[in-house]
């Protein structure tokens, strides 16, 4: 795997709880067909959704403060850089400019993706990260009868979460969510 890195977009949120207080935040590599689920908490996913479907909150969240604060005093957000994947994580770092000085912090991917979200900061990916947790929806070019039925993938999803398997859960439920859509 090579070191390019690939730029992603937020594609979607799970409606649903994968496991008490978690959701799957669905990223997406812009202009190709892999996605990459991450599992973030309520609160992020609070914010996450908030920001999507461009509710506008009485009080501003955290992200919202941070986001102001930054802008503020002229300080960009220049990317959110998902760069590694270790026991089941996603570590990520955020970069900022002043315009002189360029100052890189560690962060939840969550919080991280959150702030993207309110200041148009791109997101970016490695090719290795992308290759081992992505997975490519697959188009209903298949015949019915292979597809598994909703009572199947929820039976699926129950055995994942059980094992702690978050990933698979997580991929599961971006199929149990497009499943319902039709």
């Amino acid at each position: 795997m090579g070191h390019r890195r690939i730029r992603l977009k937020v594609l979607g949120l799970s409606t649903e709880q994968i496991t008490q207080g978690a959701y799957a935040l669905i990223l997406a590599e812009v202009n190709g067909p892999v996605r990459i689920p991450v599992i973030i908490a309520e609160n992020e996913a609070r914010s996450i959704a908030a920001r999507m479907e461009r509710i506008a909150l009485p009080r501003p969240l955290a992200h919202d403060l941070f986001a102001s604060f930054a802008k503020a005093f002229g300080i960009a957000m220049e990317e959110v850089f998902i760069h590694k994947f270790e026991d089941g994580i996603f570590h990520s770092e955020i970069s900022f400019t002043d315009g002189e000085r360029r100052v890189t912090f560690d962060s939840r991917t969550s919080d991280a993706i959150a702030i993207a979200m309110r200041t148009g900061a791109p997101i970016y990916t490695t090719e290795q990260i992308l290759h081992e947790c992505g997975f490519v929806m697959e188009e209903s070019s298949t015949t019915e009868q292979q597809e598994p039925t909703l009572e199947e993938l929820q039976q699926q999803l129950d055995e994942a979460i059980e094992h702690e398997n978050y990933e698979e859960a997580s991929r599961i439920t971006a199929i149990i969510n497009k499943k319902k859509n039709i």
